[in-house]
C-alpha cells in the first residue's frame, strides 16, 4: 500500500507552488490545489474544472465535489479520471484516520508509517486491530463501537464508503497501489480460491471485481464475513433483494402476459432435474429447482407439478407454458392447456433445432465430416506443442466454438475449421512441422492427411449449407434483446429459403436436409402463438414478401380465442385487424412506418395502437413471449448436493436459497449485458473446468471419458487427512465419513427431497 498522506502532501505542496494564491496561507490541504477562493473566503470556494461555486462545507465539500460523493454535494462531471480517483481515495483515508483516533491510535504521518510498517511486517500484521468493521464471535458486525460518536456526515460517508450490497462504480483504489502490494493481493485471492477448491472460472463473474472493488473502498483493516454470516444473514438479505427484483419484474405480467419455460436435465449420475423459470417483458426469473428423477417418465406426475407452478405464477398471466420434446413431458402440455384453455403449451424452438442438427449430424456425409474434424481437435488439444503452433499459425484463435446447445456446437466448431483452413493448411505443410517428431506419428500423420484432402474440404462445405441458417435461426432465438415469438416463423422460412440457394436449387442436394427440417417443424415446433407471432410482427407483415396462408390465418384465430376468453373482445378484435392491415390511423403515421423495421414489435403496438385497446392488449401478450428455453449455465454441484442426498429440511432449504440466489444473479448480469451472443467468448477448451458436455467429444476420446462434466477439483487426489465433526452443524459440515451421523442426529424430522 502507498503512504497515501505523504502522496497528498507532496501532491498539495507540488501544486500549490503552481497556484500561489489560490489557496489561504499555510494551507496544506490537497485540495487547494483544486478550487479558488471567491472574495478570499474559506467558505466559497470555486471548482477549477467546471467552475462550479461551491457554498458552504470550505474544502471539505469541494474534495467531495471532486471524488464525486453525493449527499451534501453535486458531483464535478469534467474532473479528470486520475484526480477523482485520488480524492475518492483521500476520502477513505480520511475516515480511516478518524476511526484510529477514537481507537487511541497516533495519527498523521505516524500512522501513515504505521501502515506503510504493516505492508511488509507480518507481525505488526498480525497485530493490526481491526478499526474497519468488527466482529463478534458469532461473525455478526459490532457497527456501533465505529458509529458511536462519528458525525452525521461522517456516517454518509461511511455508508457511502462501505457498500454492503450495491457495488461501488468508482475505479479500484489499488489503481493507486505499488507493484508489489499488486502482486501481493493477486497471490492472496489465488491461495484462496486455490485452497477453497473454488472454480476458477468464478473469476469470470461479474460480481468478482464488484468484490474487489467494495473491499478496496472499506479500507485496511476490513475483516471477511464469517462463515456463519454467509450462511445466515447475508443469505437471507440476498433471497429478500433477489426475491423483490422478482416481483418487480413480474409486475408487468398482468399487462404483457409471460412465458413459463421448463429447462430438464440430467447430471452426471443420470438424474433428473427440472429448472422452472418466468420470461415477462422486464426479464427472466428462476422459480425453482426439482428433483424429477423418479416422475419424469410418468406423465401425470409432471402433469401435477407443471400445474403447481401455473398456480404459482398465475394461470391468467402466461400466455406460453414451454418444455422440450420428451414425451411424458407433451403430454402434460398438452393436458395442461386443455385443462386451462388460457394459455399455450409449446415446444422449445432451441432445443427443436438442435434435434435439426442432430439428423442432419446422423447422415453419412456429415458424420464423416464431423468425425474427421473431431480427430483434428483430439489432436492438436491433447499436445501443448501442436496446440503452441496451432495458436501462433491462427492469431491466437481456437478451434473449438461453444454454443447453447451440443449439436450447434458441433456445427460452429466445424464452421470455424473451414474459416481456419489456409492457416491450418500452413501449419501441416510447414519446415517446423515436418521437422517435428509428431509428423512421424500415426496421429500425426493422419491428421495432416486429413489437412490435405481437398475431398475432405469439400464435404465440409456441404455440410455448412445446411447448417449455418440453421445456426443462424439459433442465434436470433437466443438473442435477449427482442422476444423471439414474433420472429421464429420467418426465421424457419428464411432458413429453409437459404438452404435451397446455397444448393443452387438442386433439388435432389438440398431435399434430404428439408425433410429432415419440415418433419421437426411441422410434429414438434409449430404453434399457433408462432404463427399469431408472425402476423403481428410489423416488420414481417409489411414486407413485400409476406404472404398469409391457411396455417397462418387458423394461428392467428386459434390465438384470438384462447387469449381473449371475453367474447365480445374476440370480435372487436378480428374487425380491427383490418385497420392494422390497412396501415389505417395511428398504424400509418410516419412515425410508425420508420418504426416497423427499428422498434421492437411489442413496443410498435404500444405507440401506435392505442385506438383499438383490445387489439393492442392481444397483440403485446403475444410479442412479448419467448419460444426457447433459457440457458443459463447449471451449477451441478449445488444441483448435486441438494438432489443426491437426504438433508434435514433446514439445511435443504438453504441449499434451495443458495440456487435461487446463483440463478437470479446470473439473470440479472445478463440483463445489463447491451447484446448477448450465443458463443461464449472465454472458452479455453484444454481448461478442465471448462470443458462443457457441449464439446467435451472434441477434446477427448468419448470412450476414455466418463461423465459429462467434471471441475478442476474431480481430478484432486483425496486427502488421507479428514476432519471428522461431532456435532455437524449444516451440510456444509457434513462429508461422506460424517453424513450418517448428520442424519441420525435429525430422526424425527421431515426428510423429504421435495420442494
Amino acid at each position: 500500500m502507498v503512504e497515501t498522506q505523504d502522496f497528498f502532501d507532496a501532491l498539495a505542496a507540488t501544486q500549490q507552488k503552481d497556484d500561489q494564491g489560490l489557496a489561504p496561507p499555510r494551507a496544506t490541504d490537497p485540495g487547494w490545489a483544486h478550487g479558488v477562493m471567491v472574495n478570499g473566503g474559506r467558505q466559497k470556494i470555486k471548482c477549477k474544472y467546471c467552475h462550479k461555486v461551491i457554498l458552504g462545507g470550505g474544502i471539505s465539500r469541494l474534495k467531495q465535489h471532486l471524488a464525486g460523493e453525493r449527499g451534501n454535494v453535486v458531483p464535478c462531471d469534467v474532473v479528470p479520471e486520475d484526480v477523482k480517483v485520488q480524492f475518492q481515495q483521500h476520502l477513505v483515508f480520511k475516515v480511516l484516520e478518524k476511526r484510529k483516533r477514537k481507537k487511541g491510535l497516533k495519527s498523521g504521518k505516524n500512522s501513515s508509517i504505521y501502515l506503510d510498517n504493516c505492508k511488509g511486517d507480518k507481525t505488526m500484521q498480525k497485530k493490526t486491530p481491526k478499526v474497519a468493521s468488527r466482529r463478534d464471535s458469532t461473525g455478526e458486525r459490532r457497527g456501533k463501537e465505529v458509529d458511536e460518536g462519528m458525525s452525521n456526515r461522517a456516517k454518509k460517508r461511511k455508508k457511502h464508503l462501505n457498500p454492503v450490497v450495491t457495488p461501488v462504480s468508482h475505479p479500484p483504489i489499488l489503481s493507486l497501489a505499488s507493484q508489489e502490494s499488486i502482486d501481493q493481493a493477486d497471490m492472496a485471492v489465488a491461495q484462496f480460491m486455490f485452497d477453497g477448491g473454488i472454480p476458477l472460472s468464478a473469476s469470470k463473474s461479474y460480481y468478482f471485481q464488484q468484490m474487489a472493488d467494495a473491499i478496496a473502498a472499506a479500507g485496511p483493516g476490513y475483516k471477511m464475513p464469517s462463515y456463519h454470516s454467509l450462511r445466515g444473514k447475508l443469505l437471507n438479505k440476498s433471497v429478500q433483494e433477489a426475491e423483490e427484483q422478482c416481483r418487480e419484474l413480474r409486475k408487468s405480467c398482468k399487462v404483457t402476459g409471460c412465458s413459463v419455460v421448463v429447462d430438464r436435465w440430467a447430471d452426471r449420475t443420470g438424474r433428473t432435474v427440472i429448472n422452472f423459470f418466468t420470461y415477462c417483458s422486464k426479464g427472466t426469473v428462476f422459480l425453482k429447482s426439482v428433483d424429477a428423477t423418479d416422475i419424469t417418465k410418468s406423465s401425470e406426475a409432471i402433469l401435477s407439478l407443471f400445474d403447481s407452478v401455473v398456480q404459482e405464477v398465475g394461470p391468467n398471466n402466461i400466455v406460453n407454458f414451454v418444455t422440450d420434446t420428451e414425451p411424458s413431458y407433451k403430454d402434460a402440455g398438452k393436458a395442461l392447456m386443455g385443462k386451462y384453455k388460457t394459455f399455450f403449451w409449446s415446444v422449445s424452438s432451441a432445443h427443436c433445432i438442435d434435434l435439426m442438427l442432430e439428423d442432419i449430424g446422423k447422415m453419412d456425409q456429415a458424420k464423416e465430416v464431423l468425425a474427421k474434424a473431431k480427430q483434428i481437435t483430439r489432436f492438436i488439444y491433447n499436445n501443448s506443442w501442436v496446440l503452441d503452433l496451432m495458436r501462433k499459425r491462427t492469431g491466437g484463435q481456437d478451434i473449438i466454438q461453444l454454443a447453447i446447445t451440443r449439436h450447434a456446437s458441433n456445427f460452429l466448431t466445424l464452421q470455424n475449421i473451414v474459416s481456419l483452413k489456409e492457416p491450418l493448411h500452413q501449419m501441416f505443410s510447414s519446415d517446423t512441422w515436418t521437422q517435428s517428431t509428431f509428423s512421424k506419428q500415426r496421429a500425426g500423420l493422419v491428421v495432416a492427411e486429413i489437412m490435405m484432402d481437398q475431398h475432405f474440404w469439400s464435404l465440409c462445405d456441404q455440410t455448412l449449407k445446411a447448417a449455418k441458417p440453421l445456426l443462424t435461426v439459433l442465434d436470433l432465438i437466443d438473442c435477449d434483446d427482442r422476444p423471439s415469438v414474433g420472429y421464429i416463423y420467418d426465421a424457419m422460412e428464411t432458413a429453409k429459403e437459404s438452404i435451397i440457394v446455397a444448393f443452387n436449387n438442386e433439388e435432389s442436394d438440398y431435399l434430404p436436409y428439408l425433410n429432415v427440417i419440415d418433419h421437426i417443424w411441422q410434429e414438434e415446433l409449430q404453434s399457433p402463438l408462432h404463427a399469431a407471432g408472425y402476423y403481428l410482427n410489423p416488420s414481417i407483415f409489411y414486407n413485400p414478401s409476406f404472404s398469409i396462408n391457411k396455417v397462418i390465418q387458423k394461428g392467428l384465430l386459434d390465438c384470438i380465442e384462447t387469449l381473449e376468453p371475453n367474447l365480445t373482445a374476440q370480435v372487436t378484435i378480428t374487425s380491427h385487424i383490418n385497420f392494422y392491415k390497412d396501415a389505417v390511423g395511428d398504424f400509418g403515421r410516419p412515425m410508425a412506418l420508420r418504426g416497423r423495421e427499428t422498434l421492437a414489435p411489442a413496443t410498435w403496438w404500444s405507440l401506435y395502437a392505442s385506438d383499438y385497446a383490445d387489439l393492442q392488449r392481444f397483440a403485446v401478450r403475444v410479442l412479448n413471449q419467448t419460444c426457447s428455453i433459457t440457458q443459463c449455465k447449471r451449477s451441478r454441484s449445488m444441483f448435486e448436493r441438494i438432489h443426491l442426498r437426504k438433508w434435514n429440511r433446514l439445511e435443504h432449504q438453504r441449499l434451495n436459497d443458495l440456487i435461487f440466489v446463483h440463478y437470479n444473479l446470473h439473470l440479472q448480469e445478463s440483463r445489463r449485458e447491451a447484446s448477448k451472443t450465443m458463443i461464449t467468448d472465454e472458452y479455453d477448451p484444454i481448461c478442465l473446468e471448462a470443458i462443457d458436455a457441449n464439446t467435451v467429444d472434441w477434446v477427448q476420446d468419448p470412450e476414455s471419458f466418463e461423465g459429462d462434466d467434471c471441475g478442476w477439483m474431480d481430478l484432486a487426489v483425496p486427502s488421507e487427512r479428514t476432519v471428522v465433526s461431532p456435532k455437524p452443524q449444516s451440510i456444509d459440515a457434513c462429508d461422506d465419513s460424517t453424513y450418517d451421523r448428520c442424519s441420525d442426529d435429525h430422526k424425527g424430522i421431515d426428510m423429504n427431497k421435495e420442494m
